[in-house]
């Protein structure tokens, strides 16, 4: 066992759960529509995976980033988005892993919004934590948590590392 990894808050089933709550919060929603997920990477790369094939609707997938540290509330950092899909006039769904304090997720909704004429735009994460800041779009979420600790695993890093854990556990710093 790592010395950072704490009590686990989230274990694989209780992940596979929550996708399949998602998933069927997006089915309900765009059953019949044309709609392009664009994944916040690297942090939203599992839950894009296991999200998009619990999907009953074809969707096309493209990929966003903007780097931040993990609980910061002010990210500053690049947006970078090569467009691979054309989102004009479609319905897109941000998938991320988790809204943390919700600074980027607010940038990235705000970037699409001003430069690209989506049908849509929505979010869809495994959680969200109750410190964060108020986005104005559609959310998707299977739970949401009681604190703003930080945490570890399926996506979520701490110093680049503990991604690619198939749980999600409290950070010990």
């Amino acid at each position: 066992m790592n010395k950072h990894i704490g009590k686990t808050v989230f274990n694989p089933e209780q992940i596979k759960t929550g996708v399949n709550r998602v998933a069927d919060q997006l089915n309900k929603k765009f059953s019949n529509d044309d709609v392009v997920f664009i994944t916040v990477v690297p942090g939203g790369i599992l839950f894009t995976a296991d999200l998009v094939r619990q999907l009953n609707f074809d969707v096309s997938m493209d990929y966003i980033s903007c780097p931040h540290t993990p609980g910061e509330k002010n990210n500053a950092s690049a947006i970078i988005y090569h467009q691979n899909i054309n989102i004009t006039d479609r319905h897109v769904v941000l998938v991320d892993d988790a809204i943390e304090s919700g600074g980027t997720m607010k940038r990235l909704v705000e970037f699409l919004a001003q430069n690209y004429t989506a049908k849509s735009i929505s979010v869809a994460t495994l959680f969200v934590k109750p410190g964060r800041v108020n986005i104005t779009v559609d959310q998707h979420f299977a739970y949401e948590m009681e604190n703003d600790d930080l945490l570890v695993g399926y996506g979520l890093p701490w110093n680049d590392k503990y991604r690619n854990l198939p749980f999600v556990s409290a950070l010990i710093k």
